[in-house]
């Protein structure tokens, strides 16, 4: 697949399975590096979770969501023990924030979020699915503590990876000139 179908045809996939091999993973990593870096500060790194991994991150979930809710009924921590298991393969994007006189912090995040951009497009490119999950397990002190998350660092998402495990949804067609205008001054 080329650069610009890979771009313009590329989907999340929430149900994923299999292996995603390697070389393909490699192409990936690769990818993430290549992300817009002002300043060349690289305010990136990536966890990557994966066997038995996904079931000490579903622990680590479960730790978080109880201790911010101690009522949860054991239906609810079980669902959220689960997640990790929707992917054989996780990457966790972390922003690593430098102070910088010219490269604010808004900038590093965005280039964090590019290098995981770079990884889901490249995932497509070669086959792969991938969903980018954020939600409350991102913003939690419990799981920041439990990755090995340092004062300056943030979570920017899970990066979930496998084969498609059904047909991939269609894209509608979105029109360029609601988007994109013109300006004159």
């Amino acid at each position: 697949m080329d650069a610009l179908e890979a771009l313009q045809s590329r989907v999340s996939s929430s149900r994923l399975k299999g292996d995603v091999g390697s070389r393909a993973l490699d192409n990936m990593f690769k990818a993430a590096l290549r992300a817009p870096d002002h300043g060349l500060l690289k305010p990136w790194r990536f966890l990557i979770i994966k066997g038995e991994g996904r079931n000490h991150l579903g622990e680590l979930f479960a730790r978080a969501d109880l201790s911010q809710n101690p009522s949860l009924t054991p239906q609810a921590l079980a669902k959220t023990k689960a997640k990790p298991l929707r992917a054989p393969i996780i990457i966790v994007g972390i922003a690593c924030i430098t102070e910088h006189k010219s490269v604010p912090e808004i900038e590093q995040l965005l280039s964090g979020g590019a290098a995981i951009e770079n990884m889901m497009v490249a995932a497509h490119a070669q086959g792969v699915g991938a969903m980018w999950r954020t939600g409350a397990m991102a913003y939690n002190e419990i799981v920041n503590a439990g990755l090995g998350l340092k004062d300056n660092e943030r979570i920017l998402g899970y990066l979930y990876l496998g084969q498609v495990d059904r047909r991939r949804r269609s894209l509608t067609p979105l029109d360029t000139e609601k988007y994109f205008t013109e300006w004159h001054g």
